[in-house]
């Protein structure tokens, strides 16, 4: 998932979508039974495949059999899997190409993960949800389920937001950073295991910078380099040294340059200002990068470049690009989502081809999507 320029929604004559952005192809691959690739076909690749000829997506989200992608043009666009109507389509079809959401031109970001309930935020900073709302993770005072996508609240101050199975987590444009859905293991951060159908200020900071959930726990980095987890500490997943439960933030280490993260299913990455890269929780299948199976609780450094930029986070896999515009796929494989036209499971970094032009990517359940 990415949330190119939405750090400056609300600013004094921002337009996001005016940015002149480079054009890129947009390429899919993985499972693709459910159509999630958007190639036309109910089909599996294990090596990028071209989406249409468009060159000008610009956010993307690939999820549980489902994708979402944004635009430059300010439309939405989904494909996939529609049980729940988390294709925001007001139906519960499945299409195996892209199809637009609406006729709006103002969304600007997407988050969908392992689960059927998608976001997103609009240029006007209003935030969004749809599909399956049964624990309140669209965040609407209720867990009735939507098939289009509806306002959360009537705020226009939110910068970016991830939703999971069954909570989502969100930070405004002034630092805040809130929480709302299932909260059995205390991923929400409020300091119980209430459920919230409605956003839920977590403390009183202002200094939030990013966040990811995983399936029951949450991650996030403050700006002053810091990083936090709390929720379901089970296999050593927030990072903390133990398999503990926490229901309220707690600092991993005492380092303080920490610059992303990304959650998923039982795993986090994580890349640090000096472009090391590092992964701790479940690591059944390599997705740690650490040329193993062994879980780890507190963070480890997978290799020893300092040159990594950006990552996305899948079930059991994970991909990254460098600064020279590679991109790197490790983990399970199974359905050819490493792109490296195979499917054998690797447990250390092996690069997708040989572009250099990679650039905004998301990893799924299964499948990926990236622009390049």
């Amino acid at each position: 998932m990415s949330f190119r320029y939405a750090a400056g929604i609300n600013k004094p004559g921002f337009n996001p979508l005016a940015v002149q952005t480079p054009l890129y192809n947009l390429y899919a691959w993985g499972a693709g039974g459910n159509g999630e690739l958007g190639i036309g076909v109910a089909s599996y690749r294990s090596s990028p495949s071209q989406v249409g000829a468009l060159t000008n997506w610009l956010s993307l989200a690939a999820s549980y059999g489902y994708s979402l992608a944004t635009k430059t043009d300010g439309t939405l666009w989904s494909w996939g899997n529609n049980p729940l109507g988390n294709l925001g389509l007001g139906n519960l079809t499945n299409y195996s190409s892209p199809v637009q959401v609406g006729v709006l031109t103002n969304w600007l970001s997407v988050s969908a993960q392992y689960g059927v309930s998608s976001l997103a935020i609009k240029t006007n900073g209003t935030l969004w949800t749809w599909g399956r709302n049964n624990t309140g993770q669209l965040g609407l005072g209720i867990t009735t389920g939507y098939s289009s996508p509806k306002q959360v609240g009537a705020l226009t101050n939110w910068s970016s937001a991830t939703i999971s199975t069954t909570h989502t987590v969100s930070i405004k444009t002034d630092g805040t950073l809130w929480s709302w859905g299932a909260n059995a293991y205390g991923q929400l951060g409020l300091g119980n295991s209430t459920y919230y159908s409605s956003p839920k200020q977590v403390g009183s900071l202002t200094n939030w910078s990013k966040v990811s959930s995983g399936v029951y726990f949450t991650v996030a980095v403050k700006t002053d380099g810091t990083m936090w987890s709390w929720g379901d500490g089970t296999s050593g997943k927030l990072g903390l040294g133990n398999t503990t439960q926490y229901q309220s933030p707690k600092q991993i280490g005492s380092l303080t340059t920490w610059a992303s993260v990304k959650s998923w299913f039982d795993h986090t990455i994580a890349i640090k200002t000096d472009g090391t890269i590092w992964g701790w929780g479940v690591n059944s299948y390599g997705q740690l990068g650490l040329g193993n199976t062994t879980n780890y609780s507190s963070p480890k450094q997978i290799g020893a470049l300092t040159n990594w930029l950006q990552v996305s986070v899948g079930r059991y896999f994970n991909l990254a690009t460098k600064t020279d515009g590679t991109l790197w796929a490790w983990g399970f494989n199974n359905a050819g989502q490493l792109g490296t036209s195979n499917t054998t499971t690797r447990s250390s970094p092996v690069q997708v081809g040989s572009s250099t032009t990679w650039s905004t990517f998301s990893s799924g359940y299964s499948h990926v999507l990236a622009l390049g």
